[in-house]
This record gives C-alpha cells, sequence and structure tokens, in this order.
C-alpha cells in the first residue's frame, strides 16, 4: 500500500470513530433526571441511582443517556424543566427532589413513563390513582417523610426535656407544609409542648430564622423534612452549632453533617430502587403495573460530638434505640 493511501484510510477511520460513537449514543435510551436541588448536594444520591439503573442491565454512557435538570431549589423553575425533557423526547422522567418535581412532570407529559419520588401522599397529589395499581404513566416510591414530624418532635422533647419553647423551620414554597403543620401541632398539643413556627425558601432566611430562633431563646428547634433544606443540610447544622440550638433532622446526612440527631428513611436506598424501576420500565415494563414502593424502615441516628458540644448528656433510652450513634 502506497503511504498516501495509508494516510487516507487512517484519517477515514478516525474520522468514522466520532461518527460512529455519536451513532451508538443516538440509539441509547435517554433518561432525563429532574430534580429540585442541586447537583452538588445530591451527588451521592444520584450515584446511588445509577446503582439502581446498573442492577437492571444499564450503565451511563454505555446503553443509557441521562439528561439532568435541576432547578436550583427553586420549585418554580420546575414546569419550564419537566417541559424541556419532553421536548427532548426521553423514555423516562425521574422526577425528585420532592412531590413538585413530580407533579410538574405529570403536567409536562401523560404519555412519558415517570418514575418519582414523593414525600407526601402520592395520591392525593394526583400523580397515581392508589398505591397498588398507579393506573396512569408514573410510579415511584413514597418516602413517608412529612407524616412524621410529630415523631421527630417527641424524639427531641426526650432529648431536651427541659426546652419550654420548641421552634419549627418550615419551607413554604413546600406544597405539603400545610400537613407539617398539622402533624406537628397535633403532636405539641398532645404533649402540651409550646411552638413557634419559622419559614424559610431561601438562604437569607434560613440566616434570619436561625436569628429570630436565637432572640426568641428557643430551647430546640424542628427542621422540618424539605428538598432545599436538604441541600443546604451543612449550613443548617452549622448554624444550629453556632447558635447552640438542639435540632433535629430528617436524613442521616444531617448527621453526619454535623447535626445532633436525625429520624427518617435511608434516602440512598430510596433512590436505588428509583433507579431499578427506572431500568425495568426500559425494558418494557409498565408504570401503571408497577406499584408504588413504600419505605417503611426509619433510622434513628445521634451524633455525639454534637451533643458534646451543646452541652447535652444524651439520655441512655434514647441511646439504646439509636440505629447509629456517630462519635
Amino acid at each position: 500500500m502506497r503511504r498516501r493511501d495509508f494516510i487516507v484510510l487512517i484519517s477515514g477511520v478516525a474520522a468514522f470513530r466520532p461518527l460512529a460513537a455519536r451513532a451508538q449514543q443516538a440509539t441509547m435510551p435517554l433518561v432525563g433526571f429532574l430534580n429540585s436541588t442541586s447537583a452538588a448536594s445530591w451527588r451521592h444520591l444520584v450515584e446511588s441511582f445509577r446503582r439502581g439503573l446498573g442492577e437492571t442491565g444499564f450503565i451511563e454512557g454505555q446503553n443509557v443517556a441521562i439528561e439532568f435538570r435541576w432547578a436550583e431549589g427553586q420549585y418554580d423553575r420546575l414546569p419550564a424543566l419537566a417541559d424541556d425533557l419532553v421536548r427532548r423526547r426521553v423514555a423516562v422522567i425521574v422526577a425528585t427532589g420532592g412531590d413538585a418535581s413530580g407533579r410538574a412532570a405529570k403536567a409536562a407529559t401523560a404519555t412519558i413513563p415517570i418514575v418519582f419520588t414523593s414525600g407526601g401522599d402520592p395520591v392525593r397529589e394526583g400523580l397515581v390513582a392508589s398505591f397498588n395499581r398507579p393506573g396512569g404513566n408514573a410510579t415511584g416510591v413514597n418516602l413517608l417523610l412529612t407524616a412524621i414530624e410529630g415523631k421527630r418532635l417527641e424524639l427531641l422533647r426526650e432529648m431536651v426535656p427541659t426546652a419550654a419553647l420548641i421552634a419549627v423551620l418550615l419551607n413554604p414554597a413546600n406544597a405539603a407544609v400545610g400537613g407539617q403543620v398539622n402533624d406537628v401541632q397535633a403532636a405539641a398539643r398532645s404533649a402540651g409542648q409550646q411552638l413557634h413556627i419559622l419559614r424559610a425558601s431561601n438562604d437569607g432566611e434560613i440566616d434570619a430564622a436561625f436569628a429570630a430562633a436565637a432572640e426568641l431563646r428557643v430551647g430546640a428547634l424542628l427542621v422540618a423534612s424539605d428538598p432545599f433544606f436538604n441541600s443546604r443540610r451543612e449550613r443548617l447544622a452549622e448554624l444550629a452549632s453556632r447558635y447552640a440550638i438542639p435540632a433535629i433532622y430528617e436524613l442521616r446526612e444531617y448527621a453526619a453533617a454535623g447535626g445532633l440527631m436525625s429520624y427518617g428513611i435511608n434516602l440512598a436506598e430510596a433512590y436505588r430502587l428509583v433507579g431499578v424501576y427506572t431500568g425495568r420500565i426500559l425494558k418494557g415494563d409498565k408504570p401503571a403495573e408497577l406499584p408504588v414502593q413504600q419505605l417503611t424502615k426509619f433510622e434513628f441516628i445521634i451524633n455525639l460530638k454534637a451533643a458534646k458540644a451543646l452541652g447535652i448528656q444524651v439520655p441512655p433510652g434514647l441511646l439504646t434505640r439509636a440505629d447509629e450513634v456517630i462519635e
């Protein structure tokens, strides 16, 4: 073979490879991942989602592609982001980071399969007809996060029995806020506990809420379930430490970030299950026939280092009931 012909042949192969790679990517199913928070704060959960996909045989970049859309804590951006994924003709929309993502996806399409995470009641939210028979284009995992605020208040009172006034931090932009208020107020009335409601939906309001709590000299703080708060867990734990306010949160990630205690489900496991359902749908299963999964195992985590910094002697009864103690 002449040298010039050889160079032409090699150049042709080099030019073909990117085209082949693009062609292969174009034939992959495309999954749209919609989330109300940020990529940085949700990185470990995305990895859990990928792990679930992998259990069904789908590996990102090999036989499936993923388009991510992050609302950065601005829930009103979700409808436009969902519409964009529909225009991209994704095969499945994974709607995570709170019920607002599921509602946005459901409003954007009645045909593209949706796999959601729901902290409230997906039936009441209009995402599915029922848990066992979703009946439409959506199914997912129910986290039961917003229904246990009363239990968190009970644990907080046990940790800080001298707290005459307990503050509750809520996000008014969360559609579940009404149910959260009802749940925690019912628990407070039953226990004869005085509450003060604080509200925050952005960073500035979070700072102001903690300053207000300190001025009111609250004895403890309950940070309600909310995806935006989850994305600010390090900041919330740091503020609680700075103002010396004992606080309880919904997820282990808060306690790992320096928070005093948490009570809730294993969110990483929920995202793994979302990945499994997404893979099953890519293989042909119908959302209408996949029951909404419910996580019923709750984890109680205590951070002893945080307790010591706050000058709290953790009651022995709480220590024995903790699923994990961070020292």
